[in-house]
């Protein structure tokens, strides 16, 4: 006979031991983090240096110091949405109008030689250029040393590149690039003073000359130059036309307002251009 299944009893869960009294349960609720919100970067006080923007340096130059029609001297805070009007007065702490009390006396805010020095004294007018005025960024800027020497950095590395470059150039793409800077003058150059030129128009102008140096036109237009020069093609008086030195026939006319050399360059890469283009090259050896 087969030995029957003992029932499992279920055990009711006891009950805890309260001597009579009610069950207090305590509800724990989750703690919400508040974000962490980025610390705003920290106004130093020091000596500061501002700088007009652009090639020209005048020998004085003033900004507005106030809001005017012709002028204006708005800085719109986010935080509440508005425009505050900007003033610079020389008895207050301030750049902002609203919170300028009593009477103010305007300052000047005048570059000499292209650039304005204020000492931290002049926290107003710091804060003022610093801050908020609108044509920061756009007629003047702050000299930040970090920036500086970052921006030398990158010149400095434009600089070996280009001279590695210039320094292993073939002589005719150094003519090319050259004759960019130089015009036809290029042509009286012996070899070794086109590379003389050009590493030194390299270290000047190191940007400007990696930009030509990877350029096709800047070669084609130089083959387009010297072909005319070489009485291989002539250029029509009016520069609208190429025609062929020997016979007369017509290459390509040149499009409107657009230099010539440029148009041969371009010319140079179409299906008919190309067999111009090895048909000057065998005139040339």
């Amino acid at each position: 006979m087969a030995n029957k299944k003992t029932a499992t009893k279920k055990v009711a869960p006891q009950e805890p031991i309260t001597d009579g009294l009610p069950v207090q349960t305590e509800t724990v609720k989750p703690t919400k983090q508040a974000p962490v919100q980025p610390a705003k970067p920290k106004w130093e006080i020091k000596d500061r240096i501002y700088f007009l923007l652009g090639r020209h340096t005048p020998l004085t130059h003033t900004i507005p110091v106030r809001h005017t029609r012709k002028h204006a001297l708005l800085y719109f805070n986010e935080e509440t949405g508005k425009q505050e009007e900007l003033r610079y007065a020389t008895n207050h702490d301030s750049p902002f109008k609203s919170e300028q009390e009593g009477e103010a006396t305007l300052g000047h805010i005048m570059f000499k030689d292209g650039d304005l020095r204020v000492p931290k004294e002049k926290q107003n007018l710091q804060k003022l250029l610093s801050l908020y005025h609108p044509m920061k960024g756009r007629i003047y800027e702050e000299y930040d040393p970090v920036e500086e020497a970052f921006d030398d950095l990158e010149l400095l590395d434009l600089q070996t590149d280009a001279a590695v470059f210039a320094r292993d150039m073939d002589i005719d793409d150094a003519e090319a690039i050259l004759r960019v800077e130089m015009g036809s003058a290029v042509s009286k150059l012996s070899s070794k003073e086109i590379k003389r030129d050009l590493r030194i128009f390299a270290n000047r102008n190191p940007e400007l000359f990696l930009n030509l140096a990877n350029d096709d036109n800047v070669q084609l237009r130089n083959v387009a130059i010297k072909a005319t020069e070489a009485n291989i093609i002539n250029l029509s008086q009016d520069q609208r036309t190429f025609s062929w030195a020997s016979n007369g026939r017509k290459l390509m006319s040149v499009p409107f307002d657009e230099n010539p050399y440029s148009a041969m360059a371009a010319f140079f890469k179409t299906d008919e251009g190309v067999e111009v283009y090895r048909s000057i090259e065998k005139k040339f050896n």
